[in-house]
């Protein structure tokens, strides 16, 4: 059992998923069960807020890739948010801050 939490809120038409904690080989089977069960719901806005996850690893990567193919086959808006340096800087490696639609803030989203 890992001591990450992962918070699933909804607002509106939107589904707020906030993990907590670093995301790594051992947590993203958690964190990728929790972002299919919001997929599964097929939200019209699923926002990833990772305001509270001070590492991620390629694992993590690949966890938010397939969310974000699911969210795309649902016609489901996908938003990042929240991303420290060290996050970003990950995103920005891997040439997927391209891909992504990558906030500052949760408070940064219209609509929310």
């Amino acid at each position: 059992m890992s001591d990450q939490q992962i918070r699933v809120e909804t607002r509106g038409s939107a589904v707020i998923v906030s993990p907590e904690g670093d995301i790594d080989m051992s947590r993203s089977p958690e964190f990728r069960a929790a972002l299919r069960e919001v997929n599964d719901q097929k939200p019209d806005t699923l926002v990833v807020n990772l305001d509270k996850v001070g590492y991620m690893d390629s694992s993590g990567l690949a966890t938010l890739v397939e969310c974000m193919r699911t969210a795309k086959g649902n016609k489901t808006e996908m938003i990042l948010c929240g991303m420290n340096e060290r996050v970003k800087a990950i995103f920005e490696i891997a040439r997927l801050d391209q891909f992504f639609r990558i906030e500052p803030t949760l408070d940064d989203i219209e609509g929310l």
